[in-house]
């Protein structure tokens, strides 16, 4: 990579990094350009020329984040056993919404998502929508279901029941352990589901 573009790199990474700091620390609407390109050690307008507004901005440190992740769940939906398929999915999913940087990302979007409803609808657009998507084709392909949005809605509230409790603070964050075991009763629970 050339001097040029590693420096542009180099910005644009401190810009995505002190972005993600600020929105998770002051909130969305808290985080202004100008906040951000303080703690980014660059000038409003170099923001500016990486990011054309806060909401593209916004949806960049969600796409970080999850290229950051250690991996993607959705992966495990590709291994042949339908039933270790979903194991694999729903212990990769399960980590990554239990992880410190999503769970900021839902506290952001619970405390400020009614006033400023297009970072809720970024969010969904890159994660939820793409899971049920992909979910979806996985049901088709696997259990020729058609319609499986019942059954998606089901499995993936079964697996969140975890988050609450550790989102508001109650419990700590589940041991890879505890998350295995209830991935694997989720996912019990939806093969019983399909077999009706």
């Amino acid at each position: 990579m050339k001097k040029i573009e590693q420096k542009k790199k180099q910005k644009r990474d401190s810009i995505l990094e002190a972005a993600q700091a600020l929105f998770q620390s002051s909130g969305f609407i808290g985080t202004s350009m100008d906040k951000i390109a303080a703690k980014a050690g660059v000038t409003k307008q170099t923001v500016y020329r990486y990011f054309d507004s806060k909401e593209t901005l916004f949806k960049a440190t969600l796409e970080t984040q999850r290229l950051q992740a250690s991996s993607d769940f959705l992966e495990a939906l590709n291994l042949e056993n339908p039933a270790e398929a979903l194991e694999g999915f729903a212990i990769g999913f399960l980590a990554r919404h239990l992880s410190k940087a999503h769970l900021a990302n839902i506290r952001l979007l619970v405390s400020e998502g009614p006033r400023v409803p297009e970072i809720t609808r970024t969010f969904y657009a890159m994660g939820p929508s793409r899971t049920k998507s992909r979910l979806n084709r996985f049901f088709k392909e696997r259990f020729r279901i058609d319609d499986a949005e019942f059954e998606i809605d089901v499995f993936l509230a079964v697996l969140l029941s975890l988050r609450m409790p550790v989102l508001t603070g109650l419990n700590a964050p589940p041991s890879p352990e505890r998350i295995r075991r209830h991935a694997a009763k989720a996912v019990k629970t939806l093969l019983k589901l399909l077999e009706r």
